[in-house]
């Protein structure tokens, strides 16, 4: 007797479930590595505080507004839909392909990369300086192999069905959170009066600091920007909460717990970020935290805190973070495209089952993109393109919110977006900033994203051209 495939996904995730989507999807590498780099731009412990409490601030103001939204639309594809509904098939389409080119893809590849990164840390074999093969046009080191082969187990996991991606996300999830907590509580123990005083007695300048410890002073226009870029880290690190919204076809009571999933997930991470910057500062130079050998801040502050044992203990567990962290991302994503290919937007078979009721097609070629992209190698290069979509399409879906209230007042809200219309409106004002400063000054990897998500305005009316042609010779046969 043949298997007979589902026509349906299973509804098998509860309130846990998507609170550790959201916080493991979250809390990948970028917590670990990123504020080497913003504290480079901004050059004062105070100034990196500050940019993790904006970054935590959007993205806590999007994710409630997204509450409003998950209760319109409870099923699967999340954003996706939203975009759809809120203007119409081609802004959707837009995200969708955004998604599969660069979004998700180019964040599991980055994480993929910094996994590399931490396990070279241990393992200096799988480093990015090993070199396996050198092609003239592109060369292919270790970390990159090991990137790659990260990528396609997950994948394989999560073919398997949803409980053995859920098993996975829950266990890695919360290991990561309590190791965290762990080093911020010992980082506070460990804290060095002589550190702190030094770091916070003129935390309110604003300038660069160079690897020499020097200072470079900003123009007023130089400093907008430089916290802009510096935003860059952070917002990467506080990306992919919206994950749960995409398994909504899966939750048992996706109107109730995807919007509470959203809330405590995104709190939980916000308060875990700020705490383990400031532990940070508490215990290391501001000169070491921007010279932190291969930006790995929390390998340099966990050596202050534990001793010597510390940097292996925090390398395994930063290893642990992004491997859980890319499960969530490669779980979530193929219900993208899976909903996409059921409204005739994507490759059909994406919208097809496997016997275990999860899109499978859609996952195998996630991981080819994916694995594509782990090839570029380069962690902040991937970090710059993908924070500039992300934001220009979530403040389009925020924008809808406010078309939805015209469009449609009467549909069902269970839940509304928190301090409407107020802070969905200062969220659009401070994410148009962000990608008008972006595109000023790290224009190299802005301008690529931006025309990444041009390029599928051709692409939507060739599919619908051939749509409509299959479809008219369907008619008259």
């Amino acid at each position: 007797m043949k298997d007979t495939q589902p026509s349906q996904m299973k509804h098998e995730l509860g309130l846990l479930d998507g609170t550790m989507l959201v916080a493991g999807s979250m809390i990948g590498s970028g917590i670990f590595i990123v504020s080497a780099d913003i504290t480079r731009n901004v050059g004062s412990a105070g100034w990196l505080i500050v940019v993790w409490l904006i970054t935590g601030f959007m993205t806590l103001t999007a994710a409630l507004s997204y509450g409003e939204l998950s209760g319109m639309f409870p099923k699967a594809g999340g954003q996706y839909v939203y975009l759809k509904e809120a203007y119409n098939k081609l802004i959707g389409f837009l995200y969708g392909w955004s998604f599969f080119a660069v979004i998700q893809t180019g964040t599991i590849a980055a994480v993929g990369v910094a996994f590399s990164k931490f396990t070279a840390y241990l393992i200096p074999a799988v480093s990015e300086d090993n070199i396996l093969f050198n092609l003239g046009f592109i060369k292919i080191n270790a970390a990159q192999i090991v990137s790659i082969v990260v990528i396609v187990l997950l994948t394989f996991i999560n073919t398997r069905g949803v409980k053995s991606g859920k098993i996975i996300q829950t266990t890695f999830t919360l290991t990561k959170l309590l190791s965290l907590f762990g080093l911020i509580v010992f980082g506070f123990i460990a804290l060095d009066s002589g550190t702190w005083h030094l770091n916070w007695s003129n935390a309110w300048t604003l300038h660069k600091l160079n690897t020499n410890g020097s200072f470079t002073e900003y123009t007023t226009a130089a400093a907008v920007g430089a916290i802009a870029a510096s935003m860059v880290g952070s917002i990467f690190s506080s990306d992919a909460w919206n994950s749960v919204t995409f398994i909504a076809g899966e939750m048992r009571n996706p109107k109730r717990d995807v919007a509470l999933s959203l809330f405590f997930g995104t709190m939980i991470v916000t308060l875990i970020y700020v705490m383990a910057n400031v532990v940070y500062t508490a215990v290391l130079p501001l000169h070491d935290i921007a010279t932190a050998e291969k930006d790995r801040v929390a390998v340099a502050a966990s050596h202050v805190i534990f001793g010597t044992a510390g940097t292996v203990v925090i390398a395994l567990m930063i290893m642990v973070s992004t491997f859980g962290c890319n499960n969530g991302l490669i779980f979530a994503g193929a219900r993208v495209y899976y909903t996409m290919a059921k409204d005739g937007l994507f490759f059909k078979r994406t919208g097809t089952l496997n016997k275990f009721a999860v899109p499978e097609f859609g996952l195998w070629i996630q991981a080819l993109v994916a694995s594509i992209l782990c090839l570029s190698g380069k962690y902040g290069d991937l970090l710059d393109m993908i924070s500039f979509v992300v934001v220009l399409f979530y403040v389009l879906t925020i924008v809808g919110i406010f078309r939805l209230r015209k469009s449609r007042p009467d549909a069902e809200r269970p839940y509304k977006a928190f301090g409407y219309p107020v802070l969905p409106a200062i969220y659009i004002l401070m994410g148009i900033t962000f990608c008008i400063l972006l595109i000023i000054y790290k224009p190299n990897f802005t301008w690529p994203g931006l025309i990444i998500v041009l390029i599928g305005i051709p692409i939507y009316y060739f599919s619908q051209r051939n749509a409509t042609n299959e479809d008219q010779i369907s008619t008259d046969n």
